[in-house]
């Protein structure tokens, strides 16, 4: 208390002995220390919203705020209570000095210290000390300078973001979002309170450490407003009851994989504005959590959603928990690199509708087929005979997808994939047909960037989570608008996941090979939305399969999206719509290449017993089966009828006896089909 007197009467001598000129002269020449100070990277979503923050290079959390950002009660709380006259003194309130000193000499120690806020400010900035001469003696040499060269405004903008408010907190936006979980533009009389109350000791009222010392603080501060009529005696008592904070919260961090990735690529920049929708990133981040604890141990979900019709991406989950290390969820698994399964099926047969080859009313064969060594089967092992070129694709079936894959050549495939913007990678390096089925790597982004090609009428669109990332004066041409419409008509007929209903979305699904991933992939007349699931270190998960795990997860998706889907647009003007029957002759039934010299797919085959296969007589009597053809069927052993005009499929025919024969079936209309097989 001495001390303190003292330095008041030695300032007052020295500032009479120096004289108002060459006063000015001191002031004048005082070197500021450094305004600016780093602060927090920000990631903001496409309404401002914090996303992410990350802390600044000595582990502080800093945000910054323009005073805008803040709510002016605050403001008027922390003048009221800090120096009521901050607006009218130059930097030092010598009526503020006075009352300190003589509260000193009557109370016998230090009761306030007279401090104005330009005064804490020049501390704040040089984090220098208030306990010695020397170092107060500076303070109001920079307050002073300070307030001949910046405004007050700017003044009271330094201290908003440079205040302590215990830990690693500076700044106001920090110390709200830390304590309330929420921007400072709008507290309540008690929040704003306790934010006034924190720096004058910011370690010793820390509300998560000393709850009861917080409250008392504020209640002072909230005494001290009152009196100065910032606020009226019923906001005081009611912010009285207020609980305190009792822990800090976590900062935001939204999109985590995404923003990591951006802030790596531009780290220039102090604030990142994106597309992204903070309440829809925070809805599918829930989501993928609970669906990722439902689906087991070790699995993960990714999940993308954008607008195909301008390219903005909406919301990126890279995994299900960002820090969860059973889950590998530091992976971003929008970026890995997997087996997309049967989710390339609809850009086969778009480009088969483009080449001529098929129409969705199109015949085509699934049956047993063989291209050299290559026999694809369907996911089930079951046959369907002929079928529509339509429900071969919502089936998903392998065998019709391979075969027009291989009239137009794979190469075709990956040509019309980087033109959607898709980086595949081949295991082989050549391609092969195996990659209508998933035999390629492509990304979960690489898929939404076809199917938002596919949902924009057939043109690649450029996905970014930057704003007013233009779209291509000329855009490439994935399919025609024809083509591209027909999938999507085909696409939305398929049925939805048992409990979602049925909307119209139009989506695939695909499971790769062994179970390593399940994807579902969907879009409506205006958002693109996929999710993948599985363990991202790409071990098997038993028994999952894309519609029965990752399509009703992108059902929901999209629930959470929108109430509505957006419809599909209708259908161009050029489009053939017609029944099988009203088809040309050339697209009522798809042909191979190798088509003249192939039977025909009615042809008959014996079923039983298989070429090669060594099979026990019952008795002298054979078991025999006959597939396709038109009966009476006729059977011969060796070239000698053995049954003749059988309308039966199932027979029993009398063998010569062991050793090798030839069977052969003939039917109605003369074609004929045979097996060698060995009798026991």
């Amino acid at each position: 208390m001495r001390r303190f007197g003292l330095f008041v009467l030695a300032l007052a001598l020295f500032l009479a002995a120096l004289g108002r000129d060459r006063f000015e002269q001191w002031v004048a020449a005082t070197e500021l220390p450094p305004l600016a100070v780093e602060t927090s990277v920000e990631m903001l979503d496409r309404n401002g919203v914090l996303l992410r923050a990350y802390t600044v290079a000595d582990g502080r959390w800093r945000l910054a705020a323009g005073l805008d950002q803040v709510d002016p009660r605050y403001l008027d709380m922390l003048i009221a209570y800090e120096d009521k006259r901050f607006r009218e003194h130059g930097g030092v309130d010598p009526l503020a000095m006075l009352r300190a000193v003589g509260q000193a000499l009557w109370y016998g120690e230090v009761v306030s210290g007279g401090s104005t806020l330009t005064m804490q400010v020049a501390r704040l900035l040089e984090d220098g000390t208030t306990g010695r001469i020397a170092g107060k003696l500076r303070q109001i040499r920079v307050a002073l300078a300070l307030e001949r060269r910046l405004t007050k405004r700017e003044i009271l903008a330094l201290y908003v973001n440079r205040a302590p408010f215990g830990g690693n907190l500076e700044g106001v936006r920090a110390a709200s979002f830390a304590y309330f979980g929420k921007e400072p533009r709008r507290l309540t009389p008690a929040q704003a309170a306790l934010l006034v109350a924190l720096p004058q000791s910011p370690e010793t009222r820390r509300p998560d450490r000393y709850a009861g010392t917080a409250h008392d603080a504020r209640a002072r501060v909230l005494a001290r407003v009152a009196a100065a009529g910032v606020i009226d005696e019923s906001a005081r008592a009611a912010a009285e009851t207020e609980t305190v904070p009792h822990e800090r919260r976590p900062f935001p961090r939204r999109a985590a994989h995404l923003t990591d990735r951006l802030r790596r690529e531009d780290p220039g920049v102090q604030a990142h504005r994106l597309t992204l929708d903070a309440g829809l990133q925070a809805r599918l981040e829930a989501l993928a959590e609970r669906a990722a604890r439902d689906a087991g141990q070790r699995q993960s979900i990714a999940m993308m959603v954008a607008d195909h019709t301008t390219g903005e991406i909406l919301a990126s989950v890279g995994s299900s928990g960002y820090e969860n290390g059973a889950r590998d969820g530091f992976v971003d698994m929008t970026q890995a690199v997997r087996s997309p399964g049967s989710t390339l099926k609809p850009l086969v047969y778009g480009l088969a509708f483009d080449r001529g080859l098929a129409h969705p009313e199109t015949l085509i064969e699934d049956r047993p087929v063989a291209f050299g060594p290559y026999e694809p089967q369907n996911f089930d092992g079951e046959f369907r005979g002929t079928i529509r070129i339509r429900d071969a694709l919502k089936q998903s079936l392998n065998i019709p997808v391979v075969k027009l894959l291989d009239a137009m050549g794979p190469a075709r495939l990956m040509v019309h994939l980087r033109r959607a913007g898709v980086e595949a990678q081949l295991p082989g390096g050549q391609p092969g047909l195996a990659v209508a089925l998933g035999g390629v790597g492509v990304s979960l982004e690489g898929l939404i960037r076809l199917y938002a090609g596919l949902a924009n009428g057939g043109e690649a669109v450029l996905l970014s989570a930057r704003p007013g990332v233009a779209q291509p004066e000329t855009p490439q041409d994935i399919l025609s608008p024809e083509s591209a419409w027909m999938i999507a008509d085909i696409l939305s007929d398929i049925a939805p996941p048992p409990g979602a209903a049925r909307n119209g979305l139009a989506y695939k699904t695909g499971t790769s090979y062994g179970h390593r991933d399940a994807w579902a992939i969907g879009f409506d007349g205006r958002h693109v939305a996929g999710v993948w699931m599985g363990r991202p270190d790409g071990t098997p998960v038993p028994g999952a399969f894309g519609g029965e795990v990752a399509a009703p997860i992108l059902f929901e998706a999209f629930a959470l999206l929108k109430p509505d889907l957006d419809r599909l647009p209708p259908p161009p003007p050029a489009t053939l719509i017609v029944g099988h029957s009203g088809l040309p002759q050339p697209l009522k039934r798809f042909r191979p290449r190798d088509a003249a010299f192939a039977e025909a797919p009615d042809a008959p085959a014996v079923a039983f017993p298989p070429d090669g296969a060594r099979v026990e007589t019952e008795g002298d009597r054979l078991a025999v089966k006959v597939r396709d053809g038109v009966p009476p069927f006729t059977w011969l052993a060796d070239g000698r009828p053995v049954l003749t005009r059988s309308h039966d499929r199932d027979a029993l025919i009398e063998m010569p006896g062991p050793g090798f024969v030839t069977l052969s079936v003939i039917d109605a209309e003369g074609r004929s089909a045979r097996t060698t097989v060995r009798l026991d």
